[in-house]
């Protein structure tokens, strides 16, 4: 079967409904921050600190060449990694994309406390949010069909999720 793979802006819900996905379908979860930290032995925010955005986002491409060829997965992306077309083209080969969005305001509410997220540590998180939402706005539109989670507990987007992908014929790989 194809990877489902949840691309959007942190704070999304990605992680939470990726979990839940994963368990639904009975797949295997793999979070891309996640990996990345447990393959380098660096947290994200060490790796911005220490080396720079430019390498997080190699360790990302990286990451994405190996996923790319597995079956039966749900990968929760790291916010950025669709800005880099070659990782939508890797994961789109063989994954459906699902998008999940929120508001600025929302997204503020759900990283407040987390502000060890490099991008958003310092200054004013609205503002933050709001521009680097403009900036990703195109590239999230990459997705194969989109969530507006704003509203929604986390059952309810696997919900949601799962319906559109019993829709999809293109889900059973053809032999």
């Amino acid at each position: 079967m194809k990877n489902i793979v949840l691309i959007g802006f942190m704070g999304s819900g990605k992680s939470t409904v990726g979990r839940g996905l994963a368990k639904r379908l009975g797949y295997r979860f793999i979070d891309t921050d996640d990996a990345i930290e447990q393959i380098t032995g660096l947290t994200v925010e060490q790796i911005f600190h220490k080396h720079g955005v430019k390498r997080f986002r190699g360790e990302e491409a990286l990451l994405v060449s190996k996923l790319a060829n597995k079956k039966n997965l749900v990968i929760a992306t790291g916010g950025g990694l669709v800005l880099n077309p070659e990782n939508v083209k890797k994961l789109k080969a063989n994954g459906i994309l699902i998008g999940l969005e929120a508001s600025a305001e929302v997204i503020c509410k759900r990283v407040r406390n987390k502000r060890t997220r490099p991008l958003l540590a310092r200054g004013n998180l609205q503002e933050k949010v709001e521009k680097l939402l403009a900036e990703r706005k195109e590239a999230y539109q990459v997705a194969d069909f989109t969530v507006q989670t704003d509203q929604l507990s986390p059952e309810e987007i696997v919900n949601i999720i799962c319906h559109y992908l019993a829709k999809r014929e293109d889900i059973h790989e053809k032999h």
